[in-house]
C-alpha cells in the first residue's frame, strides 16, 4: 500500500526541481536566439535568401540557421516572411523549414554531449564579454554563449533532480503506466511540446529522463515522436493568422511532418525501432532517434514539396475580406475610463506598426521585378494606414476632451507624434519607393550587381529593424528600445558608408552605376528614413528610462538587460 503522505512532499519537491530546470532551459534557449536575432539577424537573412536557389540548398540553409539560433520555429517564420514577402518561392521556403528541423535535431545531440566540465569556462566567457563588450555585436556573442552554457547547466539540473528518485514507486508506477501506453505519452509530448513553444527544449528534456532512469528507452522514444508531432503545430498556430502563402507553408511542414511522425509511432508500436538501438544508452536513443525522424522527413518530403505546395493550396482559400469592413482597436466606449482608451490607442499603433512592416517587406523586389499586384497591394496598405492614422488622431482628441492627468495628457501627445511616424515610413515607402521602381520599369534600368547586394542587406537590417519596432510596441522592453535608438545611429552610419561605395563603383566607370546613381543614391536615403519613422516609436520609453541625452542615446557603463 502507497503511503501518500510520505512520498507527497518528496514528490512536490522532485517536481519543482524538474520546472525549475525546465524553465531555465527554456530561457537559455531564448537568450541563444535573442543573441542571434540582436547581432547577426541582417546577415542571417541574406544568407538563407543566398542559399535558397534550390530545395536541396533551401533545406541546407535552413539547417544551418536553425543550428545557430537554436530554433527551428524562428527560422520558419523568417521563412513565412520571405515567402510573404515574394522573395523566395513557396515551395523553396518549406524546403527551408524542413531543413531546419532537421538542424535542431543535430544542434540536440551536441548539446545532449557530456561537456558538464566545461560550463564554468564558457559562463564565465560569456559573462566578461558581456558586459566588457564595447560593440554591440559582441555585447550579444557574449549572451550567445552565456545562454549556451545556462542550456548545459539545466540539463545537468535535470539529470541532478531525477537520478535519485529513479526508483520511487509514483514514478515507477508513472513510468509503467506509459510503458503499457505509449499512444498516451506521443499525446502528451506533442502537447508538452506545443506549451513549451520548443521542440528541441522537449526533447533535451525526455532525452535528459531517459538518461537518468525516469523513463524505459520506449517512453522516450514516444516522447520524442511527439515533441516533434507538437513541434510541427507551434508555426503552424502561430502563422494561421498571416498572409495566405505562409500559411500553406506552414500547413506543408504540418503535413510531411505529422505523416512521418505517425509511421514512426506506429513502428515504435510494433517494437521496430528497439533491436536496432538496444546497445545504446536510453538517453542517446532518443537523441538518435530524434535525428533519424527528422531525416526521414527531410528525404520523404523534399522531393515533393511541391505536391505539398499545391495541396495547401486546395485546403486554404482566399482570404476575402468584405467590401468596406474595417476592423479598429479604437472602442469609443471606453473614452469615459481612462487608462481604457489609451490602451486601445496603444494597440492600434501596433496594428499600424505591423501594416507598415508588412508594405516594406516586399517593396524591394519592385526593383528587381516589377509587379502591378504587389504595388498595388503596398498601395492599399498604405490607404488603410492613413485612414487609421486619421481615426487614431480623432480618437485622441475626443479623450483629450475630458479631464486627465498630466501623464495622461503627454501619453496623448506620445501616441499622435507615433501615429504621424509611422505614417510617415509608409508614404516613404508606398508613394517615394514605389516611383522610383517604376521609373526604374520604365527605364528598363536595373542596378550593379553589387549595387542591389548593397541595397538589399541594407532594407534587410530596415526590416529587422521593423521587427524589433514590433517588440517595442507590444511589450515597452527598455532594453530593446535602448537598441532600437541606438539603430537608428548605426542605420545613419552604415547608409553614409553605402553611399561611399556607391560613390566608388562611379569612380570606376560602371553603366549600370552610371545609369541609375540618383535612384540607387535616393532609394538609400529613404530606407534611412524610413528606419527613422520606425525608431521613433522607442523614444518615448528611453526618455522615461533617462536614456537620451538630448537626441542622442546616452552612454551606459553597464551593458543592461540579459533577456
Amino acid at each position: 500500500m502507497l503511503d501518500t503522505k510520505r512520498v507527497s512532499g518528496p514528490m512536490i519537491l522532485l517536481a519543482t526541481h524538474i520546472a525549475a530546470a525546465v524553465a531555465l532551459l527554456l530561457w537559455s534557449v531564448r537568450l541563444i536566439r535573442t543573441g542571434v536575432e540582436r547581432a547577426f539577424m541582417p546577415e542571417l537573412k541574406r544568407r538563407l535568401k543566398a542559399l535558397s536557389g534550390s530545395h536541396l540548398s533551401a533545406a541546407s540553409g535552413g539547417m544551418l540557421a536553425t543550428m545557430v539560433m537554436q530554433s527551428a520555429t524562428a527560422v520558419a517564420l523568417i521563412g513565412a516572411g520571405f515567402v510573404v514577402s515574394g522573395m523566395l518561392a513557396t515551395p523553396a521556403a518549406l524546403a527551408l523549414i524542413l531543413g531546419a528541423d532537421l538542424g535542431s535535431a543535430l544542434i540536440a545531440q551536441v548539446l545532449f554531449l557530456p561537456v558538464q566540465h566545461a560550463i564554468p569556462f564558457v559562463l564565465l566567457a560569456g559573462v566578461v564579454t558581456f558586459f566588457k563588450a564595447r560593440t554591440r555585436k559582441t555585447k550579444q556573442v557574449g549572451r550567445i554563449l552565456i545562454g549556451f552554457s545556462l542550456v548545459l547547466l539545466s540539463l545537468d539540473l535535470i539529470r541532478q533532480a531525477t537520478a535519485p528518485v529513479a526508483g520511487n514507486e509514483i514514478v515507477q508506477a508513472i513510468a509503467t503506466y506509459f510503458h503499457s501506453d505509449l499512444v498516451s505519452a506521443f499525446v502528451l509530448a506533442a502537447v508538452l511540446a506545443w506549451v513549451m513553444h520548443s521542440s528541441l527544449a522537449a526533447v533535451l528534456t525526455f532525452a535528459t529522463f531517459a538518461s537518468a532512469g525516469l523513463i524505459t528507452a520506449p517512453v522516450a522514444a514516444a516522447l520524442v515522436i511527439g515533441a516533434n508531432l507538437g513541434g510541427a503545430f507551434i508555426p503552424f498556430v502561430i502563422l494561421s493568422g498571416s498572409d495566405r502563402p505562409a500559411r500553406i507553408v506552414a500547413l506543408g511542414n504540418l503535413l510531411a511532418r505529422g505523416s512521418v511522425t505517425l509511421a514512426f509511432l506506429a513502428a515504435l508500436l510494433v517494437g521496430f525501432p528497439q533491436p536496432a538501438l538496444s546497445t545504446i544508452a536510453a538517453g542517446q536513443q532518443a537523441i538518435i532517434l530524434h535525428i533519424v525522424l527528422n531525416l526521414s522527413v527531410l528525404i520523404v518530403a523534399l522531393p515533393v514539396v511541391g505536391a505539398l505546395v499545391r495541396l495547401g493550396e486546395r485546403v486554404i482559400p482566399e482570404r476575402m475580406e468584405a467590401a468596406g469592413t474595417s476592423v479598429t482597436a479604437l472602442d469609443e466606449g471606453a473614452l469615459d475610463h481612462t487608462p481604457l482608451p489609451l490602451a486601445c490607442a496603444q494597440r492600434e499603433l501596433l496594428r499600424m506598426a505591423e501594416m507598415v512592416q508588412a508594405a516594406l517587406l516586399p517593396v524591394m523586389d519592385l526593383f528587381r521585378t516589377w509587379s502591378p499586384e504587389t504595388a498595388r497591394m503596398i498601395e492599399i496598405r498604405e490607404d488603410k494606414i492613413d485612414r487609421m492614422h486619421f481615426e487614431i488622431k480623432i480618437y485622441i482628441s475626443q479623450l483629450r476632451e475630458r479631464a486627465l492627468s498630466e501623464v495622461d495628457e503627454k501619453k496623448t501627445l506620445e501616441i499622435v507624434a507615433t501615429a504621424n511616424s509611422l505614417e510617415e515610413a509608409a508614404d516613404r515607402i508606398a508613394v517615394n519607393l514605389i516611383a522610383l521602381a517604376e521609373k526604374m520599369r520604365d527605364g528598363a534600368l536595373a542596378f550593379s550587381d553589387e549595387g542591389t547586394r548593397d541595397l538589399e542587406y541594407f532594407h534587410d537590417q530596415v526590416v529587422t529593424n521593423g521587427q524589433l519596432a514590433l517588440q517595442v510596441l507590444t511589450t515597452g522592453d527598455a532594453e530593446a528600445a535602448r537598441h532600437l535608438v541606438a539603430e537608428k545611429d548605426r542605420i545613419r552610419v552604415e547608409e553614409q558608408h553605402l553611399q561611399e561605395r556607391h560613390l566608388k563603383r562611379l569612380q570606376h566607370g560602371g553603366t549600370a552605376s552610371i545609369e541609375t546613381t540618383n535612384i540607387h543614391q535616393e532609394v538609400l536615403r529613404l530606407l534611412k528614413q524610413v528606419n527613422a519613422a520606425l525608431s521613433y516609436v522607442a523614444y518615448p520609453i528611453a526618455e522615461e528610462t533617462g536614456d537620451l541625452l538630448g537626441s542622442r542615446l546616452a552612454q551606459h557603463n553597464q551593458a543592461g538587460g540579459m533577456a
